[in-house]
């Protein structure tokens, strides 16, 4: 009879998108190889510092301490650096604001809130200087070497001969420090002072750096200025106003530019000899795009820009080398983004129709497209920068923050409800990298929470999805109010701007009493529901707007509703429901309607007669997402089969039955997320939750499904193949997590099935080789297959059945030599079973042998080692003490119920000596009495006459047999005294074996 292994949807971690960057410092190595960032709010980092050559780094927080950790980075870019921390420090008595690493990465120099400023040896962990001077915080520092040029542009009218002296002494290791009251402090190093005070800005100063060859040190205030500072005299050569907050500024091109950025979001490039702007005029990114930080180093030949809405911005430099001064250049080319987080994500969706792009609304006013392609995808199509969770663009038009989106059945088309009371319709098409607003629709009065396109494909040329747009658009909002629009055939495409004249509604419907939470449209496009926090789902015709039916069954607001898919078989078909035949006819008749509602429930509607067919109970907490899986295809397996009866299994098993055939290759299932941060696998044919997937550490906010037959399949293109679909499920939460879930149904049964099969054979060498007595092998076996009770058995026939060898411990040499080879993981396991088996006085002395001959055969520093082993690998030491305390706890248990059996023995055998005796008198006093009769009357007592062989009316023959009879009690009496004795000798035996 064929194994039956019960089938479970199961998904495990394929992907997953994390936030990398939540704020605050960031470090970048010269190489460009080691990005280093902060991330989370559990330890309050202030400042953040790396050394050029990556071999340090060093943490400052609010906790006032200073961290140095050794880096020492591979030249593998697969190889994961191990920090290893050095040393901690309280460098000043306030948090660290700012610091920085010269360009040898041998000194640090940090800026305390208290003002004061402190130089350290990085390797050697002490101060080398110490500065006062400064009234408030240290806003920006900066190392340079002033006058250690070769061309002379520094000894400031020297003679010639004094160039010629040591270049060691010519040089001059300086310091800038700038603070928040706009004053600049120049320290000599060797001099130990200040040499110098610049004071022209007027309010905190953000940036400096210097350029040997110009000898010019450059400074940056919020006081919207850049002051370009001559270092021989310390004079100002130039003030450029920049008419914007800068909070980074430096050379760039040997000198040549000058890059700065700030609260506009823009990277902006200036003449160091003129002042001049060169960098075309930039839109403002608004206070969310603003510039934090900039990162560069000469070797790199890149920009690192970051901004407050923890994105991560590359600008190639590599154009400005060889330009003039006096020319006018685009902005600097971006050539990667990187999205420190996503926030808090609210709702998803695949786009295109190989889903390699992925849009996300993020809690922002911005639709922010990710790659999602794999790696070997991207290199092929030529987009080596679109690697896996990789930005691709930013979709801005809306004004608040975006609710929800949308695409149609090509993906090319997506649609988004913003907090503007606006819709806007997005036309994707990134072969020509157009990524445009197509339409903008306008006329609710609140925030939109919800919209939805036909999934239904054109009848003229669907090869050719962007030009045909959806035809219409359905939106829900918090006004209660639905409206269906109209797209527009034509539109302005070259532009990423709105239309100035936004779509009419072509119908409003006063829909709910509370907000609208989730709008979908079934697979024909005829019918569209509408979920509300009043508790209720409406079915409403696409062309009228007219309510077919109305959904009530829900306590509480409901987030999700989704219709079944096209073509999806109805919960009686896979034998989902025990009712009559009215039900197996309208439950597949319309489809299925999936919602998902506040009370934690999920419920799955009939839309024949709007009943209510499933509950789904098992979430914690609000079920925020609901969505039907693609249906799960496991070849040759019945997914219904584990849970019937044996009745039909003919029918069942039969291949011949197209019928039966069919139904084991569809499973309806569906998925749910909540504010639990779970992510459920149900069967909508049991109602049973098939798996939950935990990997988010917030509420699930969205959840999408994608089965794609991936298009480098060799196979013709016509020949069906289930086994290459791709199923994928993919859930983003508040946590600024997307993960991607794999469907490891298939293999996972296949494992199971394959398992099975070798349990079973190793089941039957087992059994064969007890029935041969070949314990040896038998038992090394069962170790390995981890079987208690036959593991037992094989040791209780050694000890007991078969007669003991000569010189073996355990009755059988060959069973010794297992017991003493055994390796740590055998071991550990025979400990586990002895102190089980010791546990009950039946099997206490089969464990108690093992014990013995474990203890005779190791000496204690195998088991010193094997605690050790346990440690380094499992980290669970203490187990083996927790497993010898269980040994010696039930070990004098065992002893003292012995002693105690050995003492009660001393009484019997005391009892039956007295007994013994007494007896011996009577039975002498009855020798006397009976000496008068005559000897043939006298009789033996073991030869006594029966009563029907004599006659009883002769008083010597009665008295006679009442000595016969007082003898037969003592017969009985002495083999019940032979049984107690038998029953002494067990329990002796007992004591011997456990002591």
């Amino acid at each position: 009879m064929a194994t039956r292994v019960a089938i479970k949807t199961t998904f495990e971690v394929d992907k997953s998108i994390q936030p990398i960057y939540t704020g605050g410092s960031v470090a970048l190595d010269k190489e460009g190889r080691l990005l280093i960032t902060t991330l989370g709010e559990d330890v309050l980092v202030t400042d953040l510092r790396m050394t050029p050559s990556a071999s340090h780094l060093i943490i400052c927080s609010r906790s006032l301490s200073l961290r140095i950790y050794a880096l020492n980075p591979s030249l593998a870019d697969d190889v994961e650096v191990q920090p290893e921390l050095q040393r901690t420090l309280k460098p000043h008595a306030s948090p660290v604001i700012s610091s920085v690493t010269d360009a040898t990465g041998t000194l640090l120099a940090t800026g305390g809130a208290e003002g004061h400023v402190k130089v350290w040896d990085i390797r050697g962990g002490y101060v080398t200087h110490t500065f006062r001077g400064h009234g408030g915080l240290i806003s920006a520092l900066r190392f340079f070497e002033l006058g250690g040029s070769r061309d002379g542009s520094s000894q400031d009218g020297r003679r010639k001969h004094q160039r010629r002296k040591d270049e060691t002494s010519q040089k001059n290791f300086m310091l800038a420090s700038g603070d928040e009251e706009g004053k600049i402090r120049i320290w000599d190093l060797q001099k130990r002072k200040c040499v110098s005070i610049l004071d022209s800005h007027v309010s905190v100063v953000r940036g400096l750096d210097y350029n040997v060859k110009s000898n010019t040190l450059v400074s940056a205030s919020r006081d919207k200025t850049l002051i370009i500072w001559d270092a021989s005299s310390w004079k100002t050569r130039k003030v450029v106003p920049a008419l914007e907050g800068i909070e980074s500024v430096g050379f760039l091109a040997k000198g040549k530019y000058i890059y700065s950025a700030g609260e506009h979001g823009k990277i902006r490039i200036w003449s160091s000899k003129t002042g001049k702007e060169m960098t075309q005029e930039q839109e403002s990114e608004g206070e969310g795009g603003s510039v934090v930080q900039v990162v560069y180093h000469q070797e790199i030949g890149f920009l690192l820009s970051v901004h407050n809405d923890q994105s991560l911005l590359l600008h190639s430099v590599e154009e400005l080398d060889g330009l003039s001064e006096d020319v006018s250049i685009p902005p600097l080319p971006i050539i990667r983004r990187i999205s420190g987080t996503h926030d808090e994500i609210i709702d998803l969706a695949y786009l295109l129709p190989d889903h390699s792009l992925m849009a996300l609304a993020t809690n922002t006013e911005d639709v922010r497209i990710i790659s999602v392609a794999r790696r070997s995808e991207a290199v092929e199509i030529g987009q080596e920068n679109n690697y896996f969770g990789a930005d691709v663009v930013s979709l801005k038009g809306h004004q608040d923050i975006i609710i929800c989106l949308d695409v149609d059945w090509s993906g090319h088309w997506l649609a988004t409800g913003a907090k503007d009371n606006t819709a806007r319709l997005w036309r994707i098409d990134p072969i020509s990298s157009s990524f445009t607003c197509f339409a903008t629709f306008s006329g609710h009065a609140e925030s939109l929470g919800a919209v939805a396109l036909p999934k239904t494909k054109p009848s003229k040329d669907p090869h050719i999805p962007l030009d045909h747009p959806p035809p219409y658009l359905i939106t829900g909002s918090q006004d209660q109010t639905i409206k269906r629009w109209d797209i527009p055939r034509e539109a302005n495409t070259s532009s990423i701007r709105p239309h100035k004249k936004s779509s009419q509604a072509r119908y409003t419907r006063k829909a709910h009493d509370k907000d609208i939470n989730s709008i979908d449209i079934n697979a024909s496009g005829t019918l569209f529901a509408s979920a509300s926090q009043d508790r209720t789902v409406k079915i409403w015709s696409v062309e009228e707007g007219e309510v077919q039916g109305i959904l009530r069954g829900h306590r509480r607001g409901v987030w999700s509703v989704q219709f079944s898919p096209k073509n999806s078989p109805s919960l009686s078909t896979i034998g989902g429901l025990g009712g009559g035949s009215s039900t197996s006819s309208s439950s597949g008749s319309r489809g299925l309607v999936l919602t998902g509602s506040g009370d934690k429930t999920v419920k799955i509607w009939n839309l024949t007669d709007y009943t209510c067919l499933r509950t789904l109970e098992g979430h914690t907490n609000s079920v925020l997402k609901a969505v039907w899986l693609p249906f799960s295809d496991v070849p040759g397996v019945s997914s219904t089969s584990a849970n019937n009866d044996d009745d039909n299994d003919d029918d069942d098993h039969n291949p011949s039955n197209p019928v039966h055939h069919h139904h084991q290759q569809q499973t309806l299932q569906l998925a749910s997320a909540g504010s639990d941060g779970l992510v459920k696998i149900w069967d909508a044919n049991t109602g049973e939750c098939s798996s939950t997937l935990d990997n988010h550490t917030d509420r699930i906010w969205a959840l999408t499904t994608s089965s794609i037959i991936p298009t480098h399949n060799s196979k013709p293109p016509h020949t069906p193949d289930t086994t290459t679909t791709t199923t994928t499920l993919v859930s983003g939460g508040a946590d600024g997590t997307i993960t991607f879930w794999k469907d490891t149904t298939i293999a996972t049964h296949q494992n199971l099935t394959l398992q099975a099969s070798e349990r079973i054979e190793q089941d039957q060498r087992l059994q064969n080789l007890i029935h041969s007595r070949s314990y040896r092998e038998a038992i090394i076996l069962a170790l390995q297959l981890d079987h208690p009770g036959r593991l037992l058995s094989l040791f209780t026939n050694v000890i007991y059945t078969v007669p003991s060898e000569e010189g073996s411990l355990s009755g059988i040499l060959a069973v010794d030599e297992v017991l003493a080879n055994l390796d740590d993981e055998q071991l550990w396991l025979l400990l586990v079973r002895i102190r089980d088996w010791n546990t009950t006085a039946r099997t206490s002395p089969v464990a108690q042998r093992l014990l013995g001959v474990l203890v005779r055969v190791y000496d204690v520093g195998r088991f010193v080692g094997l605690k050790n082993s346990r440690k380094r690998r499992k980290g669970d030491a203490a187990a083996l003490d927790d497993i010898l305390d269980a040994l010696k706890a039930y070990t004098l248990r065992h002893y003292e119920r012995i002693e105690e059996l050995v003492e009660q023995s001393y009484l019997i055998e005391y009892t039956l000596g007295e007994m013994r005796e007494v007896l011996g008198d009577m039975g002498e006093m009855g020798d006397m009495d009976v000496d008068p009769l005559p000897s043939s009357s006298s009789v033996d007592v073991e030869q006594a006459p029966t009563p029907r062989n004599h006659d009883l009316e002769d008083e010597g023959r009665s008295a006679g047999q009442e000595k016969t009879g007082s003898s037969g009690d003592e017969d009985e009496e002495e083999e019940d005294t032979e049984d107690d004795d038998d029953e002494d000798e067990d329990d002796e035996e007992d004591v011997i074996m456990l002591t």
